[in-house]
């Protein structure tokens, strides 16, 4: 059985899968002060409830945004589950995707995961569009290399930065308002974060698609996704199991029966 972490600036998932069928997941708030052991407590309550084993787990994959979080995660590997985890970005570990750019160890973990996963579902030339801490575009060309893309910051990150900043504005949740023209504080709050994405987001697709000269397939993904799918015509997929998705496919790549023989 393969754990799967993935560790945003946020949340951090993991996930339990036999070969690529998912078994089970669960988030926890990313924490660097975070220890193993505490890892683990929280773990091995939630796999008892739905009756893992932690005895069935034979390796770990791990990647991660937050470096300062990757002693503990790797101690948690070695010391619970007995594996030496595989971690995206340092030497050895293949990601089956070429990273055109002038330091490739600069590009976030979460991002050439997703990549290489959009890049087996939907094929070449993609934007890959991820509503997390940050919102990011990612750009695979028709060659399917990862060529960079387009860092903004996150809806909920923009939403809390105003509010901070402004104190007679409210919380709010992110909504699709009725219409653009808001009539009061909140659907004008409300307009400005939904209509203002999806105006950031068309914009920024078609620079980028007229950039590359080519019809481009754009691939969603992130918690607010169908969200923001559902303002423009813009996002052609949403992709929830991105991330995982290729983190399964990373870690089978490097443990192939091929790629072994070759070594």
């Amino acid at each position: 059985m393969l754990l799967a972490i993935d560790v945003g600036n946020t949340n951090t998932l993991f996930a339990f899968y036999d070969g690529d069928k998912p078994l089970a997941d669960w988030r926890i708030a990313t924490d660097s002060k975070r220890t193993a052991d505490e890892y683990f407590v929280w773990l091995d309550h939630l796999m008892a409830l739905v009756g893992l084993s932690r005895d069935a787990v034979d390796a770990v994959i791990i990647a991660t945004v937050a470096p300062q979080t990757l002693f503990n995660l790797k101690t948690l590997s070695r010391k619970y589950f007995n594996a030496d985890p595989m971690v995206v970005g340092e030497t050895g570990c293949e990601l089956g995707l070429e990273v055109k750019l002038p330091r490739p160890s600069e590009v976030g973990a979460d991002r050439v995961v997703n990549a290489r996963a959009a890049l087996t579902s939907y094929g070449p030339n993609l934007i890959i569009l991820d509503f997390g801490t940050g919102t990011t575009f990612d750009v695979v060309d028709g060659d399917g290399a990862y060529i960079g893309g387009v860092i903004a910051p996150g809806v909920n990150l923009s939403l809390d930065a105003l509010q901070r900043a402004a104190a007679k504005l409210p919380r709010i949740a992110v909504e699709r308002p009725a219409s653009a023209i808001g009539n009061d504080t909140v659907s004008a709050m409300q307009s400005g974060i939904y209509w203002g994405y999806i105006g950031l987001i068309e914009g920024l697709c078609k620079r980028i698609k007229e950039e590359r000269g080519t019809a481009m397939t754009v691939i969603s993904t992130g918690g607010l996704s169908p969200l923001f799918a559902k303002g423009t015509d813009v996002i052609d997929h949403v992709d929830d199991s991105l991330t995982m998705r290729g983190l399964v496919e990373i870690y089978a790549l490097n443990t192939s029966a091929d790629r072994r023989e070759t070594e």
